[in-house]
């Protein structure tokens, strides 16, 4: 019995320190990953800052490397991603539990790309609006996985990667 007191006792207690949202008012979280694309395989770093109990704001940067066949011409291209975003967080509207954070939003970003010479089309996209929607689990209350399937602009695909919560 004591052993079962025990249990319920740090079981509770872990549950409670995950903090009332996955996200809270002022706090930022470190996201680092790898992407899914038909155009290589994107290496992401971002950022989220909480700016109220469901709303965050972000940026981030990615780089990716591919190959392109043109004209019977294998072509190396690198490209760097520069995005922000803002996501509205689900949790406290639909009562999922605190290690758990579903979000969805929109982002805006600027592609430039590295072309060699003799490959054709624009060094830079312009700006791109596109829209994520995402998961995060929480194993603690300061490391978690995530999920996100996203489109609309030269972004399209997904990412899996890890979150750290800085404060």
């Amino acid at each position: 019995m004591k052993k079962l007191l025990i249990v319920l006792g740090l079981m509770s207690s872990f549950t409670y320190s995950y903090g009332q949202y996955a996200l809270s008012d002022k706090s930022t979280q470190l996201n680092l990953g790898l992407g899914f694309s038909d155009y290589g395989i994107p290496v992401y770093i971002g950022f989220d800052h909480g700016v109220s109990k469901d709303i965050s704001v972000g940026g981030e940067l990615s780089f990716r490397s591919y190959t392109d066949n043109y004209h019977d011409i294998n072509y190396a291209l690198n490209a760097v991603g520069i995005s922000a975003n803002g996501n509205y967080h689900f949790n406290r509207v639909l009562n999922i539990p605190r290690n758990w954070d579903l979000y969805a939003g929109l982002n805006i970003g600027f592609y430039i790309w590295n072309s060699p010479p003799g490959y054709y089309g624009n060094h830079t996209t312009g700006l791109g609006l596109g829209a994520q929607v995402g998961g995060r689990y929480y194993f603690t209350n300061k490391f978690g996985i995530n999920l996100e399937f996203g489109g609309g602009n030269e972004f399209a695909g997904g990412k899996i990667g890890i979150t750290l919560k800085l404060r």
